[in-house]
């Protein structure tokens, strides 16, 4: 059985578009017809020139080889150019192409991928999901409501999660990082005094940033709202200085998680080395992929660390997310987006039932891809899967983050 074909969808989610505006899913089919999906969850190009890159990945490194031959392909494209070094756009590329490798190892076998990376010790999984507006939460103005994040709050809760995640401290920007204004940081005490109150101890509070502050920025804000112990203060600097994150992480009593915007273990190694975070958050569309995550897990447990997989993007990494998190004994909790279009993309076979995953025991990602729905849903626009604002952050008037999906 041989690497053969490739096909790439790009996905455009609907109104309002958690997961970003585009989801890339590529489709390996071997030499004896098996098909695989996987998903890349790099956003530095515009798809188009993500699709050139994806193919060059494959054609040049893949094809041709043998599925299970993953750790050698690994080490070609981490070596290709000359580089051996973390390429963000290169190994967003393979990770997905890797995960849908899993993807036919585990069709081939008539095994789940899990099985197939030391087998299943979480038989539920643990989720945790956004804040996001209801039918009757009016826009923009939830995202700057502590009372609207609270019945979200209590909302979710009465489904069953026990942590939720809101990010009211204003826009991440690419003037990062930066102080805080006193509004961002009122704001988000007011938040997670409103949140605590509606959930009380029945849910830990995650508190979201994405990377916008400077260090002293970020001491100010989490030492403001250690009093509401959120579980984790999430990436609270720029992702490429560990060191600095690390004097965050000495300076506030709120556990620092990160991870979202890191490829390979390099990265993960030095922000465990620097004592940065002893929270783990790979999206594995990025992160190198299945088996990339399940070295990234070992290296995590060896430091004491825990793993939470990080989620903004479309179900197929969704799945691969919840297999790996299936196999590690350290996993804290994992990002879900259960909405009715992730849902449909993967045919219905993942669902949260009362604030966890239990996956079954179906062969490969346990997924029904729907390429009819994906082909009915490309993506036209010019924007990237994300964006970070322009602007300088304001100290007059009142920041405003719409929750990773902006308005069209």
């Amino acid at each position: 059985m041989k690497l053969q074909d490739l096909e790439i969808f790009v996905v455009s989610p609907p109104d309002p578009g958690w997961g970003g505006r585009y989801w890339i899913v590529p489709k390996i089919t071997t030499s004896d017809g098996v098909t695989g999906y996987g998903e890349c969850y790099a956003a530095t190009v515009g798809p188009e020139a993500m699709r050139a890159v994806i193919e060059d990945v494959f054609s040049r490194h893949m094809q041709g080889e043998s599925p299970d031959r993953v750790e050698l392909m690994r080490q070609r494209v981490y070596s290709s150019g000359f580089t051996q070094r973390p390429d963000l756009t290169v190994m967003g590329a393979f990770s997905g192409l890797e995960i849908a490798c899993w993807d036919i190892l585990g069709k081939a076998a008539g095994k789940p991928v899990h099985a197939l990376i030391g087998g299943r010790v979480n038989d539920r999984i643990r989720c945790y999901s956004y804040l996001y507006p209801g039918a009757d939460d009016a826009l923009p103005e939830f995202w700057t409501s502590a009372e609207a994040a609270a019945r979200a709050a209590k909302r979710l809760v009465g489904e069953g999660y026990t942590a939720v995640k809101f990010d009211p401290a204003g826009p991440y920007t690419i003037r990062g990082g930066h102080m805080p204004a006193m509004t961002d940081i009122s704001r988000s005490m007011a938040f997670c005094e409103a949140v605590r109150e509606a959930v009380g101890d029945r849910a830990d509070i995650l508190f979201g940033t994405h990377g916008q502050f400077s260090v002293a920025g970020a001491i100010r804000m989490g030492r403001a709202i250690e009093e509401y112990d959120p579980l984790w203060y999430e990436e609270p600097v720029p992702p490429d200085n560990p060191q600095a994150m690390a004097e965050v992480a000495a300076a506030t009593r709120v556990p620092v998680a990160t991870g979202e915007r890191l490829t390979t273990t390099a990265e993960f190694a030095a922000v465990l080395r620097a004592g940065a975070a002893r929270i783990l958050q790979p999206a594995l569309g990025r992160a190198g992929g299945i088996w990339e995550g399940r070295k990234i897990a070992a290296l995590a447990e060896s430091f004491g660390a825990q793993m939470a997989p990080h989620l903004y993007a479309g179900p197929v990494e969704w799945a691969a997310n919840l297999q790996l998190s299936a196999a590690m004994p350290n996993l804290l909790l994992a990002e879900t987006i259960d909405t009715d279009f992730h849902r449909a993309l993967i045919g219905g076979r993942i669902r949260v039932e009362g604030g966890y995953v239990e996956l079954s025991s179906e062969p490969g990602l346990g997924i029904d891809f729907d390429e009819d729905l994906a082909r009915a849903h490309p993506w036209t626009g010019e924007g990237l899967h994300l964006q970070m604002q322009e602007s300088p952050v304001s100290y007059h008037e009142e920041n405003v983050f719409e929750g990773g999906a902006p308005r069209r």
